[in-house]
C-alpha cells in the first residue's frame, strides 16, 4: 500500500479558441498534472506548484489532494479501449495502489512521508474528465461504477514523495466508506436515516453537507 506517483501542475489553457464544438474549443484546466520522484511540500491547500482553474468547485482546504487506486486504471484501459488511460489519467494528484473507494472510509487519516492527510469526500466527476479523454460520456460512467476516487485535506502538514508508504492511523467512521458515500449521492441508498447519518459525519466536507442538506 503505497504510492505509486506523486503529480501537480498549474492550469494551462488547451484547444481551438475559434472552434465551437465541444471536445475542440478551448478551455483552461490544471487536469494535466506533471510526476516527479521529487519530494514534495504539503501545505493546507496542497503541494506547493499545485492550482486548479475553477476554485468554485475545485481546490480550498476540504479538496486540497485528489487521489486514485491505481487498481482501478486496469477497468479503465478496458472500458475505454483503445485510449491508452493510466497513472494520473483522472488528474489526481496521489495514484495509490492497495487502496480503493470499497476500503478507504469518510474520515480515514494516512500517513504519508511526514503528512497525514484526512479523507473529506469522495470525487465527484465533471464534463472535464470526459473533455480530457474526448469521452463526453465518461463522468456518467465514473458515477455509475463507483469509481471515482477521493479528495484529502490535510491534518498535518510535511512532505511526501513518490514510492512512500500509505498507512492508515485512524478511522473514526468504519461503515462509511467512499463507495457508500458514492451510493448516497447517486441515488443507490434512498433511505433518509442513511443520509441524515452520512450528513452528521464531522468529517464530511462543508461541500457534501450543503448537498445532503
Amino acid at each position: 500500500m503505497k504510492l505509486v506517483s506523486v503529480r501537480f501542475g498549474l492550469p494551462q489553457t488547451y484547444g481551438d479558441p475559434s472552434s465551437s464544438l465541444a471536445m475542440e474549443k478551448e478551455w483552461t484546466t490544471g487536469f494535466y498534472k506533471v510526476p516527479t520522484d521529487e519530494p514534495v511540500n504539503i501545505t493546507q491547500l496542497g503541494i506547493e506548484g499545485d492550482g486548479v482553474a475553477d476554485l468554485k468547485h475545485h481546490g480550498g482546504i476540504d479538496k486540497a489532494v485528489l487521489a486514485y487506486s491505481d487498481d482501478r486504471y486496469s477497468y479503465w484501459k478496458e472500458k475505454l479501449h483503445p485510449k491508452e488511460i493510466g497513472v494520473g489519467g483522472f488528474g489526481e494528484n496521489l495514484t495509490i495502489t492497495g487502496w480503493d473507494e470499497s476500503s478507504v472510509c469518510i474520515g480515514d487519516q494516512f500517513e504519508i512521508g511526514t503528512v497525514i492527510l484526512e479523507v473529506s469526500q469522495p470525487r465527484e466527476p465533471c464534463w472535464k474528465l470526459g473533455r480530457r479523454w474526448e469521452e463526453k460520456m465518461l463522468p456518467k460512467y465514473v458515477a455509475q461504477c463507483g469509481y471515482t476516487g477521493w479528495y484529502f485535506r490535510v491534518a498535518c502538514v510535511g512532505q511526501l514523495k513518490n514510492s512512500d508508504e500509505v498507512t492508515l492511523v485512524h478511522r473514526p467512521n468504519p461503515s462509511w466508506s467512499v463507495e457508500r458515500a458514492n451510493d448516497v449521492l447517486y441515488g443507490r441508498i434512498v433511505d433518509a436515516s442513511v443520509m441524515a447519518e452520512l450528513y452528521l459525519l464531522q468529517e464530511l466536507s462543508a461541500a457534501w453537507k450543503k448537498s445532503l442538506g
